[in-house]
């Protein structure tokens, strides 16, 4: 699908992307990249950072990848680092590191559900905390009035409430209010503005699998307003608007990017059948490889 944007809206420009390797964020990673802006991903999986970075670098972007844990300050403070020392300066950060499967909240043990808040909202607040330096105004590369930007990835689950993900739920309302915080206080100090995206059902994505898998996801189709679930495309697309200079008064919202799918009430699912499907998720995942697939590369 055509970009709506100049291809040289962000020229110049340095992006780090937590999760950049894989499903949104490597979508993310690649439309910020084609837009002119050179590509920094942060993920846990070498074998998946090496093939997103090489896919990458085939569009012609310049890439390079790191590995490391969003829940752990030291690697924050390391791949930050690594890559202003590499690109000379960082100007937008997109924190799309995240976990999420589905689980009756009776069967969620509280080290599961610590683990979920610790990726999304603890994550999320150390990659911010750490790039804060590099992102303000005046800093590397930065004048003394302009700023970085800040995405975060959310979600709209708890805008009511959401079938068998109570733990996500609690992880992305606490992003939304870093990202409004954050937005206040990093705003108004170091010119740093902090918007969020909130994605619905996203097609060929794994929360897509894991969330809404195929037993499941044909029914969707009848129950979003727009008739159809989205793609990496549009949220990417998001993102972009975000980080760009077309989105340059906009500072501590969070865009909704899901086809009014949030305003119709959550279909309800049997734990048994829950239970079953998660199972099922399980095993096609442990039998799917990862990463980009080679025919991409």
């Amino acid at each position: 699908m055509e970009s709506p944007f100049k291809a040289d809206i962000l020229k110049g420009k340095v992006a780090l992307l937590t999760g950049g390797a894989s499903g949104i964020g490597y979508e993310i990673s690649l439309q910020l990249g084609k837009h002119g802006a050179c590509i920094a991903v942060m993920g846990r999986r070498k074998h998946v950072i090496d093939s997103a970075v090489e896919a990458l670098q085939s569009q012609g972007i310049h890439a390079f990848g790191l590995e490391g844990d969003v829940r752990k300050r030291d690697d924050a403070a390391r791949v930050l680092e690594s890559t202003v020392k590499h690109f000379g300066r960082l100007d937008i950060l997109v924190n799309a590191a995240a976990g999420n499967f589905l689980v009756p909240s009776e069967d969620l043990s509280p080290n599961g559900f610590r683990t979920v808040i610790d990726i999304d909202a603890v994550g999320t607040f150390t990659m911010c905390h750490e790039a804060l330096k590099y992102l303000k105004k005046g800093a590397s590369g930065k004048g003394s009035s302009v700023g970085g930007t800040i995405i975060n990835i959310s979600a709209t689950l708890h805008y009511t409430a959401t079938w068998y993900q109570i733990h996500v739920s609690a992880a992305k309302a606490a992003v939304d209010s870093l990202t409004r915080s954050l937005a206040l206080e990093w705003g108004t100090d170091y010119d740093i503005r902090v918007n969020g995206i909130a994605p619905g059902p996203i097609e060929d994505t794994a929360g897509f699998s894991k969330l809404l898998p195929q037993e499941i996801s044909s029914k969707l189709k009848e129950q979003t307003l727009v008739s159809k679930v989205g793609q990496k495309w549009d949220i990417a697309m998001a993102a972009l608007y975000l980080a760009s200079n077309a989105g340059k008064y906009i500072n501590g919202t969070t865009l909704v990017v899901d086809g009014g799918d949030w305003l119709s009430k959550p279909s309800h699912l049997p734990k048994e059948a829950v239970k079953k499907l998660s199972r099922a998720v399980e095993r096609r995942s442990r039998d799917k490889p990862v990463g980009i697939p080679k025919s991409k590369l």
